[in-house]
């Protein structure tokens, strides 16, 4: 859904309020409900150029949207929840402007919205991860503060002994409509009752625990299981465990964001590994078995004769498990062969001996004076 208001309406960001309302109505002709019935793509799109509009042709909310974004319209409707968080659209902005149930022609073309307690905010917390729970996977606990339940009047908002009874200023259908000329003739638009905030209910004696909010911010401990495979960045949402509704509203989601630390001896490519296994020049030239630690237990690498620096031995099967279930990666062991720096006399005659069997040209000894100065910098 696209959220750049200039871009919806066909102006530059500089664009005046004349330019503003002539691109505005344009639009509103070409895609007025009444001009495409039964289209919901018109009419989805028509509700996005008159927020755009009704946004931009206001200088306060067209600075706040400028510096910030649609983020910084939030709540520009009104009203508010105390314990709002995440995730707000587009679709939420425009019930903040026009109402939920907003409709477009003649009066009361439009059916109101149902009536009751509104859900609850989703709610976000961090998890990190060692290296191992996230490639094998994990159940970990997670403290978040939100919205709960009120033990005191369990949920209702309504003093214990007493109850909710019927709004009187929207009877209930939880919503109050008004008629109002645009450039289009008539619109209705509809909005949550402020009396009721859209439950439908009025509560004469509230909760002195929650104060009618049937809801109170408290820290919730919650189980969280992580699967196999999961990496930085990945995003868990646990549906229903987010922020209590008010007065008996269904609950939000709670949203886990997951950072796994690094470890030490592997790094991750995907679903593969990767070890970096350095072995030594006669290693190399003859081949080795060498034992390996991997994440699964003990294995063995097989190096054979003649290996190079960057030659990668595959261990098939000791990767990370994909996330989705679709089978598991390998563990890519990379050869580094490490060349001494440091030779006894003895490593030196040998490899001398060897040069010389090969008909390899190398260096003669070091002698005299400048070889003197050259060991006493080393």
């Amino acid at each position: 859904m696209e959220t750049d208001f200039y871009k919806l309406l066909g102006v530059s960001r500089g664009a005046s309020d004349d330019e503003l309302k002539k691109a505005y109505r344009k639009l509103a002709r070409d895609l007025h409900p009444d001009k495409n019935p039964g289209d919901a793509a018109a009419e989805e799109r028509f509700k996005q150029v008159t927020l755009a509009y009704e946004v931009l042709r206001d200088p306060t909310r067209r600075q706040r949207y400028d510096a910030y974004g649609v983020e910084g319209l939030r709540g520009a409707g009104g009203g508010g929840d105390p314990f709002a968080g995440a995730g707000f659209g587009l679709g939420d902005l425009f019930e903040a402007f026009f109402g939920s149930a907003a409709g477009f022609g003649a009066a009361g073309s439009r059916g109101g919205r149902r009536a009751g307690p509104m859900r609850g905010a989703d709610a976000e917390v961090s998890l990190t991860l060692d290296f191992e729970e996230a490639v094998f996977g994990v159940e970990k606990e997670v403290t978040v503060r939100t919205a709960v339940i009120c033990g005191t009047c369990d949920g209702s908002g309504a003093k214990p002994g007493t109850s909710a009874t019927t709004c009187a200023q929207c009877a209930g259908v939880g919503e109050v409509r008004t008629v109002r000329q645009s450039l289009l003739g008539q619109m209705v638009t509809s909005r949550p009752c402020p009396r009721c905030n859209g439950s439908g209910e009025s509560i004469a004696s509230p909760c002195e625990s929650c104060r009618g909010e049937g809801r109170v911010a408290d820290h919730r401990t919650l189980r969280v299981t992580v699967p196999a495979g999961v990496d930085s960045g990945i995003v868990l949402r646990l549906g229903d465990r987010g922020a209590a509704g008010p007065r008996g509203g269904p609950p939000g989601d709670l949203y886990v964001h997951l950072e796994v630390r690094p470890n030490a001896r592997f790094t991750r490519q995907g679903n593969d590994l990767v070890h970096e296994l350095h072995v030594s020049v006669a290693q190399a030239a003859l081949g080795v078995h060498v034992g390996l630690t991997t994440l699964d237990g003990e294995d063995e690498v097989v190096v054979p004769p003649g290996t190079q620096t960057g030659r990668v031995v595959r261990l098939r099967g000791n990767g990370v498990p994909d996330v989705n279930g679709r089978g598991r990666g390998d563990l890519l062991v990379q050869i580094v062969v490490d060349t001494p720096t440091s030779l006894s006399p003895t490593d030196e005659r040998l490899l001398r001996e060897l040069a010389a069997a090969r008909g390899e040209d190398v260096d003669p000894p070091d002698s005299g004076l400048f070889s003197k100065i050259r060991s006493a910098f080393k």
